[in-house]
């Protein structure tokens, strides 16, 4: 019995101390709770008046504003190269040379054909001259003819001839005058003769002056100036011309001391872009460089759709080709560095397009602007009949209150990367509530309780001091 009596006393104890414990953390968890500060924390900015320059970003790859493609007009071997990648060419600088020989027996085939086209012409002109020669032969026999005719017919009259005689005569002239009307025709054949002939001699200076043209065009020349920057061939390998298909690219010719950049832009920010748009340039190989450059050509139809191709689903990507030719000012420190020619065809870039610009405006942080159900600040009654129709947002910002924070509604203008401007909403000096995320896009409400958030950074740096 004694020893139950102890074990529930002990019992006893052990629950009254349990009790006291409970109680003491529960008056220190109220204590805590009273001492930290009230509402949430949150980091604020002043509106003030910046200036904003709106950009469109994008990324592609830097070319030679003027890059020729040069190809063979003519099938063969390369017998000569005479240029590297990377040598620089002038006009009409030789580049390379096919095998000739088998143009060298066409020309000399196309002149034995045109000086046999000339033989034959010149035997139709002499065919001319002896018809003609023959026509006034046979004017003089039937001029002779006629004369002896006409005295005949006086001799008939006075029965001095038969009439045999002078139907001799009379068949004469008219045998003559049969012969020069034949003259006359031999004539204009040999005419016709010499005209063909004439053609055929045409004919066969064109075909030498092709087969002529072809045996130069086994001597590749440069079209302009600039740096071999792609070589495609070696020496001694065979090349298709280009005459009657796609010809073997043999190498390309760029300007290097006139580069662009061709970037992709999607369609949501195509419209906002403009020829002579100010252009900031980041080039990969370049770290902490910013090159200047201007929109020089904006395409007119999308780079990935083509008419042959054209797709109805709207799920691919839209982009639009955007070139941008790069300022020389801007990388003359590059050039001096020892690079005269800074960027390489390929090179990777991104750019900042300044497609508007506005000074002097009201500005706030980009991250203070949310959205809000409109309405929300109403009853869950009046909200729930809001909801039955199409759900609408606004843009708000909250606006620091003494130890609470209002919602106004704003309307917004053009922005950067940093700053939105605010049309409305806002007045100067308003201390606008900036962070953290979570807080301005889903916790604030008109009315919350706020505390400013402590810069510890800066505390630090004031202790050191």
């Amino acid at each position: 019995m004694e020893k139950r009596r102890k074990k529930k006393k002990t019992n006893k104890w052990l629950i009254f101390a349990l009790i006291v414990l409970v109680l003491a953390l529960l008056g220190f968890g109220y204590y805590q709770g009273q001492k930290k500060p009230k509402g949430i924390e949150v980091t604020i900015e002043k509106v003030e008046k910046r200036t904003i320059k709106e950009t469109v970003s994008a990324s592609g790859r830097i070319f030679p504003e003027t890059e020729v493609k040069i190809s063979s007009d003519v099938s063969g071997e390369i017998v000569e190269l005479f240029v590297e990648e990377g040598d620089s060419v002038v006009i009409g600088q030789p580049l390379a040379k096919i095998d000739p020989d088998a143009f060298y027996s066409a020309v000399e085939r196309g002149e034995a054909g045109l000086n046999s086209a000339k033989s034959t012409l010149a035997n139709a002109e002499a065919s001319i001259e002896s018809s003609r020669a023959q026509k006034e032969q046979i004017a003089a026999q039937l001029h002779n003819a006629k004369t002896i005719h006409e005295r005949n017919i006086n001799l008939l009259a006075n029965d001095v001839i038969s009439q045999a005689e002078f139907d001799q005569s009379l068949a004469n002239v008219l045998q003559l005058e049969a012969n020069l009307k034949a003259a006359l025709a031999n004539i204009k054949s040999a005419q016709k003769s010499a005209e063909g002939a004439g053609f055929q001699v045409k004919s066969s200076e064109a075909s030498l002056k092709e087969l002529k043209t072809n045996l130069n065009r086994t001597s590749i020349k440069s079209p302009t100036n600039g740096i071999i920057s792609s070589l495609s061939v070696e020496l001694g390998e065979r090349v298709v011309g280009t005459i009657q298909m796609t010809g073997t690219e043999m190498m390309r010719i760029a300007n290097l001391n006139s580069m662009e950049v061709q970037v992709d832009v999607s369609e949501n920010d195509i419209l906002r872009v403009r020829l002579e748009d100010a252009v900031d340039i980041e080039v990969d190989a370049y770290l902490d460089k910013v090159f200047k450059g201007t929109v020089t050509e904006i395409a007119n139809s999308a780079s990935n759709i083509s008419s042959a191709t054209a797709s109805l689903n709207t799920d691919q990507v839209t982009n639009f080709v955007v070139k941008v030719r790069i300022d020389p000012s801007s990388y003359m420190n590059v050039s001096e560095d020892g690079q005269k020619y800074p960027f390489r065809p390929g090179m990777s870039a991104s750019v900042d397009i300044y497609t508007n610009e506005v000074e002097d405006v009201v500005s706030v942080p980009i991250q203070s602007v949310t959205v809000r159900e409109k309405d929300e600040d109403k009853d869950d009654k009046d909200r729930k009949k809001k909801k039955s129709d199409k759900e609408e947002i606004e843009e708000v910002v909250f606006i620091k209150s003494a130890d609470t924070v209002r919602m106004s509604k704003v309307v917004t203008g053009i922005q950067d990367d940093e700053y939105i401007q605010v049309i409305s909403g806002v007045s100067l000096d308003d201390e606008i509530i900036t962070g953290p995320y979570s807080a301005v896009s889903k916790k604030l409400k008109g009315g919350k309780n706020i505390r400013i958030k402590e810069d510890k950074d800066k505390d630090e740096d004031e202790d050191k001091d």
